[in-house]
């Protein structure tokens, strides 16, 4: 937990703006980064939805069976906390891909070489007679973060374990 905590508290940005200057930024630098520091938000979630879960009576009563913690973790209380993690996933997914296109914007993402629809925003922003190229960019990522919901969320109603479970 306390690993957790001070981990939080490093900088994001300047990590980025640290590992950019020591190294040739790639999309997959990028995509480690984001990875390193977009877990924590859900750990407390997660951390939540555990502690919930082990209270109800059916966990219980698996321990009251003799099952063990193992058995308990994985086949009780892991598939019902997926959930959250299932719900989670396409904000965060949205989140990095507004992230990376908003550092390529500010010039601390890919290389120019690399196309990315920062460096497109940017190349509007200098060519203001020619409106397309931002409208075009800002389409393609409103879509994109759309579609990446929308299969989210039909993906969480798939596994909604409340969809299977019956409390009588």
């Amino acid at each position: 937990q306390r690993l957790i905590e001070v981990w939080s508290m490093v900088p994001f940005l300047y990590v980025i703006m640290i590992l950019v200057s020591i190294v040739q930024p790639t999309f997959t630098l990028f995509v480690a980064i984001n990875v390193l520091f977009g877990w924590m938000g859900m750990t407390w979630y997660m951390r939540t939805m555990t502690y919930k879960e082990s209270a109800r009576e059916y966990v219980m009563a698996a321990r009251a069976l003799g099952a063990s913690t193992g058995r308990i973790l994985f086949n009780h209380i892991l598939p019902n906390t997926m959930v959250m993690i299932v719900t989670l996933a396409p904000f965060t997914i949205a989140a990095t891909i507004t992230a990376l296109t908003a550092r390529d914007y500010l010039g601390l993402g890919l290389m120019p070489p690399t196309p990315s629809w920062g460096e497109l925003l940017q190349q509007g922003k200098s060519n203001l007679d020619s409106p397309w190229i931002v409208a075009s960019v800002v389409t393609s990522i409103v879509l994109v973060l759309v579609m990446v919901t929308f299969i989210g969320e039909a993906i969480r109603a798939a596994f909604d374990p409340k969809k299977f479970t019956r409390y009588v």
